[in-house]
């Protein structure tokens, strides 16, 4: 087992397969308890790691683009009370659509699920979060607007921006907020997302980002740090 987290309860969106599930495995295994959500009604990795997890993994299903079903949950965890709320959330396009040909269904489609949904979910479950906790949210270095010197994945990119700006606008709303806001930029890892030729395996990138998470416990105000706990120019 690592080190005991400091974060000791946990709610995770997003958590199937990918990150999502490799994030919740890894807080398993630092001794927190665990209460993480899948879309859909089917049986998932979450349902395998739920057998070994002693109890300490509880399931809720919900499909985050759906603001009445996160209203739901909402209502279902009642006065229960979370050190990390982390939102786990990321749907690509072709790489090569650019803004001249992607359809608008397609670019709503990344907009909604990679920037509005996360905030959205943010905004319903925050106040679940321990006063001095963590609201953590994926995002990703291609969201750097700084570092986009090569373009590609140029809906994907956008999509992560405008997830950054909502946050920067959240946390300035909240400016008097004790508890640490997080986006956090996972590397380019070897999932569904990612594809076979990341440079990284999941175990290469999620034991950095969950250490980096918990580092930042107790430090208010909204960041944008790399796996690595480096911070990534906005």
């Amino acid at each position: 087992m690592n080190a005991i987290s400091e974060n000791t309860t946990v709610l995770l969106i997003g958590a199937s397969r990918g990150l999502g599930l490799a994030i919740a495995a890894e807080y398993l295994d630092r001794g927190s308890h665990v209460v993480a959500t899948v879309r859909g009604p089917g049986r998932t990795g979450l349902h395998d790691l739920q057998q070994a997890a002693g109890g300490r993994l509880e399931i809720e299903h919900v499909d985050m683009n759906a603001p009445e079903q996160i209203r739901a949950l909402r209502e279902r965890l009642g006065a229960r009370r979370f050190d990390l709320l982390f939102v786990n959330a990321g749907v690509t396009n072709r790489p090569e659509e650019t803004a001249a040909d992607v359809t608008t269904d397609e670019f709503t489609r990344l907009m909604i699920t990679n920037a509005l949904s996360p905030v959205r979910v943010i905004e319903t479950l925050a106040d679940l979060v321990d006063p001095h906790g963590t609201i953590a949210v994926m995002s990703s270095g291609q969201g750097s607007v700084a570092n986009n010197e090569r373009g590609g994945f140029e809906i994907y990119r956008a999509s992560k921006s405008a997830l950054n700006q909502l946050m920067r606008s959240y946390a300035a709303r909240h400016r008097n907020d004790s508890r640490t806001l997080l986006l956090m930029a996972p590397g380019w890892v070897k999932t569904d997302l990612g594809g076979p030729n990341a440079r990284l395996a999941v175990n290469e990138s999620i034991p950095g980002l969950v250490t980096t998470v918990d580092a930042q416990r107790g430090r208010s105000g909204l960041r944008f740090l790399d796996y690595l706990g480096r911070t990534v120019a906005w």
